[in-house]
Formats: structure tokens, sequence, C-alpha cells
């Protein structure tokens, strides 16, 4: 039998790899490698198994559907009944008012999706992202992400028509720390709407301008929240100028902030919602959910995919709905992440490297700083991630300096899983610190 190492040197280069060893199985929060060595895996496959690595319903469903049928495209019949069960069971916990959906393989597909259809039933071609942001890593969505320039580089030029706000992002407002009587910690993000507003004043015309697509969390930018008056006031002003708002709850969704999406933490409905990662627990599936009279504006055969809304993918997509539901997954993320916030904060207290500790549910970042300022410190943040990870805990990094260590386990974790993770944390930081020096 062949070394499956002899392989090792034939994988593209393109990927960055967390670990140096060959993953050989997932079960629950835990990975193996090919040495028999477990992780806490706290990447959740980054945002993807929020059910947990091969939950048993999930496992079960995937089987049964493969002895049925492993591919039923959607253009040859009238769509499939896994298809068909899936709508049934995202109708159940998406606002009532995105009725109709299109399925694709990944979030950067599902992007792609919903401006295409933002552009093609508004007639506009503009669209409005924010700093920081991300989206994917296809052309499109190239143009739409600002979180790190490594995933621009080398393919400019890139789709034109976007243009950048900045996010509501509190630890970092140039505004706050200047004028804190005006921009205060319970204002509604005057200044980042200010500067929506701008764009549409000086660069692009609301006339031309088809949607504005938002984060409702910031993901790969920094697991950043905003304030509410952050994403009211953007619906306000994408009702004011007849412009659709898109939310991306690529990352954000399916329980992970204690909530089914994010956008319920605060009260705004978006026109077009974005969904993959944690969709089907680890299968390729993504998809939007617009008004159908939105949608009924998309021409037919103008989008589409051989594979979107695979058949076993929407039957491992609806179980997935199912078990975040019936078996308390999204309830145990709102109260652990509770948990985790308060033990983060704890330690924040003791260590002033912790700049910030921010989250909803279990989507939680901790902002590595230079004492005694706000400087980023990427070092640290990456020194305590790799003793994180020499003691069997993964996590991952994130934020345009890759200063955050994010937090975003599966759902189903235990608090004594997450208390060991903690400690591992806590271990991982105290070395660094006695390592590196730390002073007020």
């Amino acid at each position: 039998m062949t070394d499956l190492t002899d392989s090792i040197p034939h994988v593209s280069p393109v990927w960055t790899h967390l670990l140096d060893k060959v993953l050989v199985q997932g079960e629950g929060p835990y990975v193996w490698d090919q040495e028999g060595r477990r992780y806490l895996d706290f990447t959740s496959g980054i945002g993807v198994v929020n059910t947990g690595h091969c939950h048993p319903r999930v496992v079960e469903a995937i089987c049964e559907q493969a002895g049925r049928a492993l591919h039923l495209q959607a253009n040859i019949g009238f769509v499939h009944e896994p298809m068909l069960r899936l709508i049934g069971a995202l109708r159940e916990v998406v606002p009532p008012e995105l009725d109709t959906f299109f399925f694709s393989n990944s979030g950067a597909e599902a992007v792609e999706a919903a401006v295409k259809l933002a552009r093609q039933a508004t007639g506009r071609t503009n669209v409005i992202a924010f700093q920081r942001s991300f989206h994917g890593r296809t052309v499109g969505t190239m143009a739409l992400t600002s979180s790190k320039t490594v995933y621009r580089a080398g393919y400019q030029p890139l789709m034109a028509g976007v243009f950048f706000a900045p996010y509501a992002y509190c630890y970092r407002c140039p505004k706050m720390e200047a004028n804190p009587e005006r921009y205060g910690a319970n204002c509604r993000c005057d200044w980042p709407l200010e500067q929506v507003r701008f764009l549409l004043k000086s660069q692009t015309a609301p006339e031309e301008t088809a949607a504005i697509l938002v984060e409702p969390v910031l993901g790969e930018g920094g697991y950043v929240v905003p304030p509410a008056g952050f994403l009211r006031g953007l619906r306000e002003i994408c009702d004011e100028h007849d412009i659709l708002l898109i939310m991306d709850e690529v990352q954000s969704g399916f329980g992970r902030t204690g909530r089914f999406f994010a956008l319920e933490h605060f009260g705004v409905v978006p026109d077009i919602l974005v969904m993959a990662k944690g969709l089907a627990s680890g299968l390729p599936l993504s998809g939007i959910a617009a008004r159908r009279e939105l949608m009924d504006r998309w021409q037919p055969g103008s989008h589409g995919g051989t594979y979107g809304g695979n058949a076993v993918a929407c039957a491992a997509a609806e179980a997935t709905v199912r078990v975040l539901r019936e078996e308390g997954l999204i309830e145990n993320a709102a109260r652990l992440g509770e948990v985790l916030l308060t033990r983060l904060r704890a330690l924040q207290g003791r260590h002033p490297s912790l700049g910030d500790v921010r989250g909803l549910g279990l989507m939680v970042g901790v902002e590595f700083v230079v004492p005694g300022g706000r400087t980023p410190d990427k070092d640290r943040a990456k020194t305590v991630q790799k003793r994180c990870r020499d003691n069997g805990l993964l996590l991952l990094t994130c934020g345009t300096e890759e200063n955050i260590i994010r937090w975003i386990p599966p759902l189903i974790i235990t608090e004594g899983e997450l208390e060991e993770a903690l400690e591992i944390f806590g271990g991982a930081l105290g070395n660094a610190i006695q390592k590196g020096g730390e002073g007020r």
C-alpha cells in the first residue's frame, strides 16, 4: 500500500496550515492526527461543523440519501426532494419575508449570487462593502473583500463598481477616541453611517448603487460586533434610496452567535441573506434567501451551477437545522458564550496585552495589543496560538493585523470542554508573557 505521506509534496502550497500533521478523524469537538494525537478543535473547521464532527443524525441523513441518489441536478427535474425538505426546514428559521431560496456550494459562490441578483434586479451596478470585510476569494468576491491584502495581491485589477466604507469597529474607532462626548459607547455609530452617506454623495450615486453588503458580525476582519444602531442605520439608508441590503451570515449563521442568525440580535431583516459554512455540517453547500418578488426579477438561466443544491448536501443541511433546533445547541451557544466572555474578561483584567474581548454566543474574539496602548501585537497572538496548539487546543487568528485569536468551537461543547480549553489558553498566555514580558 502506498504511504500517504508520499502525496504531501504534491499538495499545492497555496493552502496555509495550522498543523503540520495529517488529520484522519473527527468526532464531536475533537480531531485526531495520523499519529493518534487528539486535539480540541475550537476552529470548527473554520466555522463549519457547528453540530460537531460527524454528528450521528447528520451522518445518518447523509448515508440514507447516498443510498438513494448522490446527485440530482436541479435543472433536470423540478428540483428534488432533499432540496424541498431543506427549504421547508429553512423557512422555519429564516425571516418569513425571505421566502425564496437559491443554493450553491461555497460562501463565495453565495455572495456572487447575491450580488448578481442585486445587479440584475435593480438594474444598478455598484456595491458598497466595508473595510476589513471578507466575502470570499473568487475574482468577484475578492473585489468585495478588504480584510487583508494577501487575498487581493497579484490579482488586480478586480471587479469595478465596489466602494468601501468603515465598519463600526468601536475599539478602533478614530472618532470615538477623538470625540468621546459625541461618539460615546451608546451612540448609534453616527460616524460610519456618515461615511456611507458621504460615499453616496461623492463616489457612488444612489441611482447607481445596487446593494450594501455587510457582515452583521465582522468575521475574518476581527470578530467585531457592531452596535445595533449601525445595522439599523444601514437599513434606513437602503430604504431611503431603494438600495438592497445584503447580509453575509456565512460565518455568523446557524446558531453561532446564540441565535439562529446574528441578524436576530439587531432586529434588522435584509433583502438578501447569504448562508454557508454551518449550513450542512461539513458538506459543501451554500445559499441565499430573498423575497419572491425580488427573485422573480432574476432572469432564468442567467445564473446556476452543476453541483448547486446537491442532494446529499441538502439532506445533511436539513438534518443540521433539525439538530440545532431540537438538541438545544443554540441555547448552549448563548449560555457558554457568556461563560467564555466572563472568563476571558477576567484574564483581560490581569493581562494588559488583552486589549479587547468581544463576541456574541460562541463567536468570540480576543484582541492582543502592546501593553500601554492599542498597537496590534501579532507576535503575541501567534505565540499564544502556537502554545495552545502544542497543548492540544486548535484556535485560529484573524483580523487585518492578525492579532486577534478567535474562539469558534462546535456548539455541542460542554462546560467541561470549555474549561479545558480555557485552562490551556490561560497557561499559554501566562507562558508567553513570562517569556516575552508584559508591563502596564
